[in-house]
Formats: structure tokens, sequence, C-alpha cells
């Protein structure tokens, strides 16, 4: 990013959080890491509590070859704003249904016990990536209230003859938020994009002109940058906002 990019995107941020409900929380959320067995598998889990009363939970997914910690800033707006928030690492690389089962068992975890803290019958799931396909595979699982794909991937699974995020967007009956970036290399041309048109109950498909596949997920890193472009506070700004956004519609 030039200087005077990177001076515009600064002035642009700072007027936005003038205005803005997205600005980040004065007092830091310190996650607590444990460690759940899902599917026969442990996994690490950082889990963001807010403090006083809380309004619902959220999953959040990172993406291929990412970590939870990719996933914790976002986290920590939600919980600031009194949502329960855990960032997960995935048990399985390249397996969307794998991770979707494992989405799955955390959000009985979540409904059904207080391994997290307490128990929350309302979920949001939010997916950056791959992790969006594998959170899309379990948006209609009971307790489920509405799905974030963050410029989310897709691809044809073994045995079938169409796209995977395609077929499970038809039967969606969950509400949806799709933020996405114009069409590059790290969204896979955007393959992704018609997910929109196939929802029943499609409550915002938001495209951010000119955002880079590393400005939906919060911190990103120099391996996704170089991979994939720069990232924007600008963008970033409009990306948390619409989580924010979702949050106050589904938890409330």
């Amino acid at each position: 990013m030039t200087p005077s990019r990177f001076l515009q995107a600064c002035l642009v941020l700072l007027a936005a959080l003038g205005t803005s409900h997205a600005a980040e929380p004065t007092a830091k959320i310190i996650p607590q890491t444990q460690v759940v067995k899902i599917n026969g598998t442990s996994v690490e889990v950082d889990v963001y509590r807010p403090i006083g009363p809380h309004k619902g939970a959220a999953i959040l997914t990172h993406g291929f070859t990412r970590s939870r910690t990719t996933m914790g800033e976002h986290a920590q707006a939600l919980a600031a704003r009194g949502v329960l928030a855990i960032t997960p690492d995935m048990p399985c690389t390249f397996d969307f249904r794998c991770n979707a089962s494992a989405i799955t068992e955390m959000v009985s975890l979540l409904r059904n016990t207080t391994t997290f803290g307490s128990s929350n019958q309302r979920v949001m799931l939010v997916g950056f990536s791959a992790g969006g396909l594998s959170s899309l595979l379990a948006a209609d699982t009971p307790g489920v209230v509405g799905f974030v794909g963050l410029d989310p991937f897709d691809r044809v699974l073994s045995n079938e003859t169409e796209r995977a995020g395609i077929t499970a967007s038809r039967r969606l009956t969950t509400e949806a938020l799709l933020l996405r970036a114009p069409a590059s290399s790290c969204n896979a041309k955007a393959v992704a994009a018609p997910w929109g048109s196939e929802m029943k109950a499609l409550w915002r498909d938001e495209l951010i002109t000119g955002a880079s596949h590393c400005d939906f997920e919060a911190p990103s890193d120099w391996k996704c940058r170089l991979a994939c472009g720069d990232t924007d506070p600008a963008r970033q700004l409009q990306v948390r906002q619409g989580l924010l956004d979702a949050a106050a519609r589904w938890l409330q």
C-alpha cells in the first residue's frame, strides 16, 4: 500500500469511526483457549465472553490453511456487543463436510451444555473463504438463526456434479448475509457469487468495491496479503459493520 493510499484510507476510517457503530471497543476482551473434543478430534477454541448479559452466540470459522486467530478481531468486536463469540481451529484441512459436522456439533454444545460458559439458544454462523462453505453446509442446524459468508469459496465435492454451496443455498431456510470481494484468484473468481440468487431467505448480498480477499479476515497477515492483495482499513470497516448489523438483527 502506498503512503498516499494509506493516508487516504486512514482519513476515511477516522471519519467513519465518528459515525459508525463499528468502532473497536476500548476495553479489550481477552479470549480463553479451551481444548474441546469434536467428532472425536481435540481442537483448540478461543472463547470471547462478553462482560455482563449476553445476546446469543457466534461461531466464526477461518479459511483454508488459516487458524482461529485470524477471526479474533471479529470475535472481539462481537463480544463487545454482548455476543459470546468462539473461534475454533477446524479439524479438517480441506474436507468441507467434516468441518460442517464440527460446526454442527459446536452449535449443539452451545445450545445444550455450558462448555463455553453458558447455554445459548440462538447462534449465528460466520465463515471466511473455505470456512464460509463449511458454515453454509451447517447453517440449517437447529438453533442457527443467521449465516454470514465472508468472501466465501465453493467447489464440487466428491460424488456430486454441482458445487456444494449452490446446492446448499437452494435448501437453506436460515436468513443469510453475503459480504463479497470482486473476482480474484483467491476467491476462485468470485465462485460463490451465485449463492445469493439461490437463497430463499437472503437478507443482503453486498459486494465491497475494491476489496481483497484478506479484507474479510481480522487480523490478516503478510502471507495473505502477499498472495491475495493488501488490506484497507475502510473496506475492513465495511466488513465489520456487516457483522455487527447481523448480530443486531439476529441475536437481540
